[in-house]
């Protein structure tokens, strides 16, 4: 009992939503839609990426902290020096001193000339190899230092990187439009669809109620002699082929609420269909430009593609960099005395490639040749929409004209099916001749459904060229 009452308490938790309208499933696409949001995070991307390199105009500021200890002589002297610390007696002048005073005695004793053996003296004292400075006792050190560089001039480098970084971002807000534009002809054509298939199933219902009552009026007819065996035979097999429609429709509409379901990200069990057929939007040249996301990302290209000319000849320019340190050391973690252990550099690079083959001249040409070639696809994607845009106007024209038609035809079918049915029963015609002619009406009303989709669609892709 218990395990009963969870159950149904879990219920609500798995139904779908009921009686949604386009207008709510539109609102619900953009905010549950997978793909979309997919694409939201690549506009995200794109974004930062162009904070980045936004953020390379400031500069950067490095700090290093390194601990080291060594009894190599370079490194240990090296310490010292850094951290102001060396001495003479790192030298080993301690080695040296005492021999150039004997040096100096000599001198003292014989006063007025050079000593014999003083070159040789000398040289001795020269020859000496100072144990202090080759072999020093092994040191730690501990160095701070904070590094901060910025680029004071890149020749239009940096501004050529960030319109492009802009304008990229820009392109995938474009992407998401136009993923959206799409994903909205898709649900609005499964909301027209699901409405077709239930005027399809509305009438197939209807079809059966009526070959049903041919089938009671056959076998009362057969009481009475007028009608056969295989009259009725003849009916079951059409009541037989309207259920496997039926079947058929009822599944097609199932797909079609799987799909929805999909495209919300969300379970959906009913809707309310559209009363109306899709609305033909105005389309003009001035309308088409100003709207299509298509022309929209041509003319965005162009304008990147100028952008990367400008990023080319940046490359002929020099650059210019600013470079500060300030950092101590000392041989202890926690340094003291900082402002005796302190040190700073400053400075200013230039750096110019005055020749690298050619390779910069054909990466410029090559942007040139790039720009005017997208401007060649500027123009021809304006062209190619509006031939679009014309190709679908005149589709749905013939379309209606044909949903007319059919319209007409279906309620001609239809009448012509009643009156044959009225025949049968005088006996004028037989049970083949009038289910022939329910079964031309049952095709003239798939046709006429058919073509109302293709109509439908053709509008609905008309509204999405125009991101309407």
């Amino acid at each position: 009992m218990r395990a009963l009452f969870v159950v149904l308490l879990a219920l609500p938790l798995f139904a779908g939503l009921k009686h949604l309208q386009l207008q709510e499933a539109l609102a619900l696409l953009e905010k549950n839609n997978l793909e979309i949001k997919a694409a939201k995070y690549e506009e995200a991307m794109k974004y930062y990426d162009h904070v980045a390199v936004k953020a390379k105009s400031f500069g950067s500021l490095d700090f290093t902290f390194m601990a080291l200890r060594s009894n190599d002589a370079g490194n240990v002297f090296g310490f010292k020096m850094q951290s102001r610390e060396a001495s003479f007696a790192d030298f080993g002048f301690d080695e040296f001193l005492a021999p150039m005073g004997q040096v100096l005695e000599n001198m003292n004793a014989y006063p007025g000339h050079l000593p014999k053996g003083f070159t040789k003296g000398m040289g001795s004292i020269l020859n000496i190899q100072p144990k202090k400075l080759n072999y020093p006792k092994a040191r730690n050190h501990f160095a701070y230092k904070f590094t901060y560089k910025l680029p004071l001039y890149t020749g239009g480098m940096l501004s050529s990187y960030r319109a492009i970084t802009k304008k990229m971002y820009e392109m995938s807000q474009l992407d998401t439009k136009k993923l959206l534009a799409l994903k909205k002809f898709e649900l609005k054509k499964t909301f027209y669809n699901i409405a077709l298939v239930n005027n399809f199933i509305a009438n197939l219902y209807k079809i059966r109620r009526n070959v049903a009552t041919l089938k009671n009026v056959i076998k009362e007819m057969k009481k009475e002699g007028y009608a056969l065996e295989t009259d009725i035979m003849e009916v079951d097999a059409k009541l037989a082929e309207v259920d496997a429609m039926l079947d058929e429709a009822k599944l097609n509409k199932q797909l079609a609420y799987y799909y929805l379901s999909f495209l919300l990200n969300t379970k959906v069990d009913s809707i309310i269909p559209p009363r109306h057929m899709p609305k033909i939007p105005t389309a003009t040249k001035e309308i088409i430009e100003a709207k299509s996301l298509d022309i929209a990302k041509a003319k965005l290209g162009l304008s990147i593609s100028k952008d990367a000319v400008e990023l080319a000849k940046a490359k002929f320019k020099p650059t210019v960099g600013a470079f500060a340190e300030y950092g101590f050391a000392d041989k202890k973690i926690f340094p003291h005395q900082l402002k005796e252990r302190d040190f700073y550099t400053v400075g200013v690079q230039l750096k110019w490639n005055l020749f690298n083959g050619g390779g910069d001249k054909a990466a410029y040409e090559k942007a040139k040749s790039k720009y005017l070639q997208v401007a060649t696809q500027v123009e021809l994607a304006k062209k190619g929409i509006w031939l679009k845009v014309q190709k679908l106007k005149a589709q749905i024209k013939s379309l209606q004209a044909r949903v007319r038609s059919y319209e007409k035809q279906y309620k001609v079918a239809h009448r012509i099916y009643l009156t044959y049915r009225a025949k049968y029963k005088e006996g004028l015609v037989s049970i083949t001749d009038l289910l022939i002619k329910q079964s031309n009406e049952v095709q003239v009303l798939m046709q006429l459904l058919k073509i109302k989709n293709e109509r439908n669609e053709k509008i609905l892709k008309l509204q999405e060229v125009l991101n309407s």
